[in-house]
């Protein structure tokens, strides 16, 4: 299964280490998209992140 992640909040004023979990998720812009497998390590850097991101489940 893949999951989107969206970035939909700037991580600006966010702490440093949730910014660099951002750019290791390869959001640059706000409302950039990009697609992973589903796994224990994608889902915990978007756990850290969720106020920041929108996740969706694709079939």
């Amino acid at each position: 299964m893949k999951i989107k992640v969206e970035l939909v909040k700037s991580p600006i004023g966010a702490i440093p280490k949730h910014r660099k979990t951002v750019a290791a998720l390869g959001l640059k812009k706000l409302h950039s998209t990009n697609e992973f497998e589903d796994n224990v390590a994608i889902r915990g850097m978007i756990k850290q992140v969720s106020h920041l991101v929108k996740v969706t489940e694709l079939d």
